[in-house]
């Protein structure tokens, strides 16, 4: 099976299926998860709620996983999905060019109206020169999303991948539920397909 997931909400935080203690909730669990696992990245505090919840995540999945860090490698691909893209930016940029006689426009907002800044900000982090892409559903598709893992598979030059869930709709409903997929571990979609269900069905 998946050997390395990570599960966030704004109620909870967990790795490889063993819960992370914690005080906080919503946007402010991020903060403290940020704080107490990893720290070291003052860029954190800039980003979007989305891109906080992407990079929290992959730090937790990649100290998970064990393997030196922050050399580059071609041999790692990031591909993620949800369903709101990047909405709450995009809310929080609108606010600021909504009223003529208040207009504003913030760059600062404007940078993350895209969802693929968050597979960007991970791949930055890294130093990861494979694959980056965030494709948007209309729900969790756990078929689709692994024929897009195979299909990242099909370059040569990619051996892993960052794959999974990461959805946020504001500061207090989001959802993350990523996950790590090594080159030949499955032979077909199907078999993806039903590790990537169990993942998204485990009750905490």
């Amino acid at each position: 099976m998946i050997q390395h997931f990570v599960h966030i909400t704004p109620e909870f935080a967990f790795v490889d299926g063993k819960a992370l203690n914690h005080n906080e909730k919503g946007a402010a669990l991020l903060t403290e998860l940020y704080r107490a696992h990893i720290g070291d990245y003052p860029k954190f505090f800039k980003m979007d709620t989305l891109s906080k919840l992407g990079f929290v995540a992959s730090e937790l999945l990649l100290q998970a996983e064990g393997e030196l860090r922050f050399e580059p490698r071609e041999d790692r691909a990031v591909v993620l999905f949800n369903r709101s893209a990047s909405l709450q930016a995009d809310t929080n940029f609108q606010a600021t060019i909504q009223d003529p006689e208040n207009f504003f426009p913030s760059p600062a907002a404007f940078v993350y109206t895209l969802a693929n800044i968050v597979t960007g900000e991970i791949a930055i982090r890294n130093k990861y020169y494979g694959e980056t892409s965030f494709i948007v559903l209309e729900r969790q598709q756990p078929q689709v999303m692994a024929q897009q893992a195979l299909a990242a598979f099909l370059d040569p030059m990619t051996e892993s991948l960052i794959s999974g869930w990461l959805d946020c709709e504001d500061e207090n409903h989001f959802e993350a539920a990523i996950f790590l997929l090594k080159k030949g571990q499955y032979d077909n979609a199907e078999t993806v397909s039903k590790e990537i269900t169990k993942i998204f069905n485990i009750k905490y």
